[in-house]
This record gives structure tokens, sequence and C-alpha cells, in this order.
């Protein structure tokens, strides 16, 4: 009796098993995200499409909270391209892998803003098509590490258009990957210029002097923009670099810790508070941090380092 008891109770168990899983079959998936801008400012608002032609049905849309937060539900298994858009910005896709059970990756997707060519003026005379086909055409160039190309065709359009003073940015990181880092800071000041507050361009001056072994000018370049009212992710990250390349790990990690509350889904300054958690011999602090790269910013450079980073920790 006890014997028969036990066999009801296990088949019992498997039929209660095979239903819930069933069940999680048939509601599909979930995936989850934000979407924001180069700033990593969210975007409210934006349409996230789902589409998979071997699903049915093979497209799902959502919209994104004041957060830029979005999720969409009842995904079948398998691979899902994700496209992000917002009036004003251009779009982005990805692909990832959806698992019906079991966790599903965290998307970041980052809009890069339309410039809007005003009817009269400097810019009356260019199409907005033909100055997004400039920007593609030098942004292949750069991309290409064709670097003095590239300066060519940014300076060109910048020329046209003054008003895309961002282009800058470009045109700095081109000639630091030239080494050639007096122009490098030029282009960052340039920027600067016309628009003070830029935070990208303080933090490339800081980067631009790391690269050429100076430090002090580096730090003394930051150290007012950090202390400044609403001091975004990029100085603080750059700043904790700084400390960092001089040794100073507690330092580094309250300000790579400062970039990251400022933005939790950027990748890198958790990647930089891992490493040094991994020089400090806190495998355990390390392993967390690594996961949190993976969760927070799965389509990131920083993460498929983070990986590695995890396997080694293993060893």
């Amino acid at each position: 009796m006890r014997f028969r008891q036990c066999l009801s109770l296990a088949a019992l168990a498997a039929t209660v098993i095979a239903a819930s899983a069933h069940t999680a079959a048939a509601q599909g998936a979930r995936v989850a995200g934000v979407v924001k801008d180069e700033g990593g400012q969210a975007i409210k608002g934006a349409t996230v499409r789902a589409e998979n032609s071997n699903a049915a049905p093979s497209t799902y849309t959502s919209s994104t909270d004041e957060k830029g937060r979005f999720s969409v539900l009842g995904l079948r298994g398998g691979q899902w391209a994700f496209t992000a858009e917002a009036p004003g910005y251009t779009s982005q896709m990805v692909t990832v892998g959806v698992r019906t059970l079991g966790p599903s990756p965290t998307l970041t997707l980052t809009l890069k803003k339309i410039v809007e060519i005003p009817p009269s003026g400097v810019l009356g005379g260019l199409r907005a098509k033909d100055l997004q086909s400039e920007l593609a055409d030098a942004d292949e160039l750069y991309n290409t590490q064709q670097w003095d190309q590239a300066i060519a065709a940014y300076r060109a359009i910048l020329a046209k258009a003054p008003a895309i003073s961002v282009i800058s940015l470009q045109i700095a990181s081109a000639y630091r990957n030239k080494k050639d880092y007096d122009n490098a800071l030029v282009a960052y000041n340039d920027l600067l210029k016309v628009d003070p507050s830029n935070d990208k361009a303080k933090a490339g001056i800081s980067m631009t002097n790391i690269e050429r072994g100076d430090l002090k000018a580096a730090e003394d370049g930051l150290q007012k923009a950090v202390a400044a009212p609403g001091a975004g992710p990029e100085v603080m990250y750059a700043f904790g670099d700084i400390k960092r390349a001089k040794g100073e790990s507690d330092e580094a990690a309250k300000y790579y810790q400062r970039a990251a509350d400022l933005d939790p889904t950027w990748g890198k300054p958790w990647f930089k508070l891992g490493l040094i958690a991994v020089d400090r011999g806190d495998k355990d602090a390390a392993a967390k941090l690594m996961e949190k790269v993976i969760t927070v910013d799965p389509m990131s450079v920083e993460a498929i380092q983070a990986k590695t980073v995890i396997a080694q920790l293993k060893k």
C-alpha cells in the first residue's frame, strides 16, 4: 500500500512538473530592456519591435516608459530581431537568442540623434538625407581605421553644417587612434567652445592626457568637472581611470561606483569595479560584478570580457 502511494505521488509530481513546463512554454518568454541616447539619457515613448519570421505571431511591439524601459511578452524560443525607433533618432536593431524556459537577455538599445536641418540659413542648401549619407560614409572610414580619410570626411561635413558640433568627438577620437594627441585636444576644445557642458569632451581630454602619459594634466582637467552639479557618468568614469592609473584603487572604485550609480545599464564602470576586486584577490566579489556586467549590458564588449574573467576565476 505504501509502495503504491509513493508511486502515485511520484506520478502526480511528474504531472505537475510537465503541466508547469507546458504552461510556461505556452505563455512564452519575456524580454526586457532599456532604450537610451548616446549620452545615456532614457528615451521615453520609443517603439520597440520584436520580429521572428519563424514564429506565430511573428511580430510584437512595445513602447518605453519615462525611464526608457520596455518589455515584450509571449515570445517563442529562437532568434529574434529587436528594433528600437524614436522620432528624431536613428533606429537600432540587435538580434538575440530567446529561450522559452530560463532567463532571457536584458537589452540596451542606444539611439543616435538625427540632426535636423533648418529650412534656411547656412544649412538651408543641405538635405537631411544627403547629410546622413555623408555621415554614414565618414563612419565607415572610421570603422575601417582609415583615420586621415575619416578626419577629412568629418571636417568636410562640419564645414557644411557647423551646428553638428558633436562631430568633433569623432574627429578627436580618430586623432587619438593616430596618437596625434595635440590635434585630439584641439578637437575636444573646439567642441567645448560651443558646448561648455559636454561631458564627453571633458572625459575625452582626460583620456587623451592619460594616453600621452600626463596624469597630472588629466587629473587637473577633471577635478572641477566631477565636483560640478549634474556631472555625468562619463566624467566619473574617466576620473576613476585616472585614479586607477595612479594606483589609487580605493579612490578609483569610488568614482567607478558613482558612474555606475548614474547609469546602472552601462557595463564599463561595473567591469572596472570587477577588475579592482580581482586585483584585491576577492574572487567572490569579482565574479558578482562580472555577472552584473553581463546582466546590465549584455551586448557590450565588456560583457564578452567579463565572461572570460569569470572563466579564469573558476580555474
